[in-house]
């Protein structure tokens, strides 16, 4: 029996062919391609640094989780080892964790649920169970994990139909688009892939990674943005963009001014 750390010893197998660029990187590609989150965490935490401000740890704590995201998927990817996958699976799973702990909004909270403190220790809980379920069969944990994505789509929907700001919603418009891109090149890897290998084109996976970082891009603001309303308010949130808004690719972040209103 191989061991757990040693290479191929994963459940997945991805379409990208192992090797071939490499004697030591499994997934050429699809390891470098990781890159993306290195660049996403230190972007979150620079251009929201107003936010960071007055709630340095929910943003701390998720830029710090998005970065160990990347290290783990290009260990996986690199070896495609049973730890190394668990280790993809599982950092995603605290990170979705961790965001909701600090970012769902009160007003959605189960009715038995009286604090933040009581659905910190709700989610913890929900966690720790979900990482050992993780163990059963480690194959299906990446399904389950995008499919979390449809109850975050359905929070935006609520939180976009009690706000007219058109930037809002074009970020939103932005974020789901570049989410809809990563999850079929995911599906049409995991699924087609024998087409993929046929044209010689095995590499969706890699898009996926570098897709689903820049739907985190617009993500991450969106949810800043509604936090600021929820949890500071005292501060209006401002969309704005990076480096200018008359740049035709921008990135966008949330600026804080005094004096709020409503969205």
């Amino acid at each position: 029996m191989p061991s757990i750390f040693s290479y191929l010893s994963a459940e997945v197998d991805w379409c990208e062919g192992n090797f071939e660029h490499s004697t030591i990187i499994a997934e050429y590609y699809n390891t470098i391609s990781n890159v993306s989150f290195f660049i996403l965490s230190p972007a979150l935490l620079y251009l929201n640094r107003q936010y960071c401000q007055q709630r340095a740890l929910p943003l701390y704590f998720v830029s710090a989780l998005l970065f160990c995201v990347g290290i783990f998927s290009m260990y996986f990817h690199m070896t495609l080892s049973y730890v190394g996958q668990l280790l993809d699976e599982l950092s995603i799973l605290w990170t979705l964790a961790v965001a909701y702990s600090f970012w769902y909004p009160k007003v959605y909270f189960p009715r038995c649920i009286k604090s933040r403190k009581h659905f910190f220790w709700l989610s913890g809980v929900t966690t720790v169970v979900s990482t050992f379920l993780s163990f059963i069969k480690p194959a299906f944990n990446a399904y389950v994990l995008n499919c979390i994505a449809f109850h975050l789509l359905y929070l935006t929907w609520q939180e976009l139909k009690k706000c007219n700001n058109k930037r809002v919603h074009r970020m939103a418009a932005a974020m789901v688009v570049s989410w809809a891109l990563a999850i079929a090149s995911w599906i049409g890897d995991k699924w087609f892939c024998g087409f993929w290998q046929m044209i010689n084109f095995p590499y969706l996976h890699s898009f996926w990674h570098v897709l689903i970082a820049i739907s985190l891009l617009y993500c991450c603001p969106l949810v800043i943005y509604f936090d600021v309303i929820y949890e500071l308010p005292l501060f209006k949130p401002k969309l704005e963009y990076w480096p200018s808004d008359s740049w035709p690719v921008v990135v966008p972040y949330v600026a804080l001014e005094q004096s709020h209103k409503q969205c």
